[in-house]
């Protein structure tokens, strides 16, 4: 889940290394629009019967509170979206997201303070003037956005979608090595994903078979998105096969540019072949996701952050050294799940990331801000999930999820209850409590707590 609200013990990749929140121009132009026209859609609704045009969304406000230390701290937030689909024809229709989200309470986070003191002796510091300041603070700031904005085209032969629209692949529920478009929360793996502009075409091949492709531009035509997917159904499986060109960054976050607040950035190419598969063996549910990588960095890429690691080295050669990319490395998922006669579910994931570290002891700064950031899904090597869910009555269900890291031996707990209040209103409650030594992916230093939601759909 990678809400605009997550507090920081419950998912620290809200840590965007492009710290501006400013919207621009443009985005608020669009914004306007897309208000306009549904306020205009709600004031003539001979305009929703005669297109079939629907207005719906949710209104969600969240409480997270966590002991870190000795002291309890509370963040809220409210969140609006309103969605709007057209079907203007049988060949064409139009989806759109507005989301309006407020914060209160804690809303400034040191990172440095969840970090292991290990490592912070490598962070930056800035003075200006006089003024220390520091560029590890993250704050939640009320935004508003055009989270999907689309038009698909549907043909004989093909359907295109155009726009900003979901773009979700691999079988994986807590982790998915093949999805590189995507961040999501170990807490609540499931919560909704932002959209991603992009061309997409899917086109069937037979009854069974299909090829999708989605063509994403970046302002270097170079480092363009390019992803090739055939997917097909053999007996009681689905499986997939992948190959991607991703535009990937890496942070070096003890370079700091002072006036932007900014981390500098590495630009990269990530190439990809994946395969995934779904399906059923002996009555339980199974599936895998594995994800090849290859990281490729241009010449002058690298001289860039030579020259900008310079200065670094510069003041100290024995404590600083150059940012670690493994260039060649893969990502595995296995995972099974069961449901039993009396209504229980039972569900067992396992990852592989050889990109990470097994020893806690190996994680550096750079390691630990780069999976905060969700340039990487993982600090540790190799993690099991395992999540129950059990329904008490037609209305409530209460449940858990484990996480372990076999890596480094920590592990995190996080017990949940959903109850369906009312039509239309849903309550989730969450805890979240840390197992670890210090410096550990899971360790207790990083705060227990638990989280609150409620979503009223209209």
């Amino acid at each position: 889940m990678i809400s605009d609200f997550r507090f920081p013990i419950f998912d620290w990749k809200l840590f965007y290394v492009n710290r501006n929140y400013h919207q621009t121009l443009r985005t608020h132009i669009r914004l306007l629009i897309l208000v306009v026209t549904v306020v205009f859609i709600e004031l003539n609704p001979r305009l929703i019967f005669s297109q079939n045009v629907e207005v719906f969304g949710y209104f969600e406000p969240q409480l997270m509170g966590a002991k870190i230390g000795s002291d309890f701290y509370q963040l809220s937030s409210n969140k609006l979206r309103v969605d709007l689909q057209l079907k203007a024809s049988d060949n064409v229709s139009f989806g759109a997201n507005f989301d309006y989200i407020t914060y209160h309470g804690k809303t400034k986070w040191d990172i440095l303070e969840f970090l292991p003191k290990s490592v912070t002796a490598e962070a930056s510091t800035i003075n200006l003037f006089g003024y220390e300041m520091n560029p590890y603070i993250l704050p939640y700031e009320d935004k508003h956005f055009l989270d999907n904005a689309f038009v698909k085209f549907s043909f004989k032969y093909a359907d295109f979608t155009i726009g900003k629209q979901q773009l979700s692949m691999g079988t994986g529920y807590a982790w998915n090595p093949t999805d590189v478009f995507n961040k999501k929360d170990i807490i609540d793996p499931t919560y909704e994903q932002p959209g991603h502009n992009a061309f997409r075409m899917d086109l069937p091949i037979k009854s069974d078979f299909g090829i999708t492709a989605i063509y994403a531009p970046t302002e270097d035509w170079k480092y363009t998105d390019i992803l090739l997917k055939l997917k097909g159904r053999i007996s009681h499986f689905d499986f997939s096969l992948l190959g991607i060109q991703k535009q990937w960054n890496y942070t070096d976050a003890r370079i700091v540019d002072p006036i932007a607040m900014n981390f500098y950035q590495m630009n990269t190419k990530r190439h990809i072949l994946g395969a995934d598969f779904v399906g059923e063996l002996l009555g339980l549910g199974v599936w895998g996701e594995y994800a090849y990588n290859k990281i490729k960095i241009d010449d002058d890429e690298k001289q860039a952050y030579v020259n900008a690691f310079a200065p670094l080295l510069a003041l100290s050669s024995y404590l600083y050294r150059p940012m670690e990319i493994k260039q060649d490395y893969y990502e595995l998922v296995l995972g099974l799940d069961y449901t039993f006669d009396f209504q229980t579910y039972i569900m067992c994931e396992y990852y592989r990331n050889t990109s990470a570290k097994s020893d806690y002891k190996q994680y550096n700064f750079n390691d630990w801000m780069q999976y905060l950031s969700a340039e990487t899904k993982s600090i540790t090597r190799d993690q099991v999930y395992l999540f129950v869910k059990h329904p008490m009555t037609d209305l409530i269900d209460i449940g858990g999820s484990y996480i372990i890291s076999l890596s480094d031996n920590s592990s995190a707990f996080i017990p949940m209850v959903t109850y369906n209040v009312f039509e239309n209103v849903d309550l989730s409650l969450f805890g979240n409590y840390y197992f670890g030594k210090e410096g550990t992916a899971y360790a207790s230093n990083l705060g227990n707590g638990g989280m609150f939601r409620l979503r009223v759909y209209f």
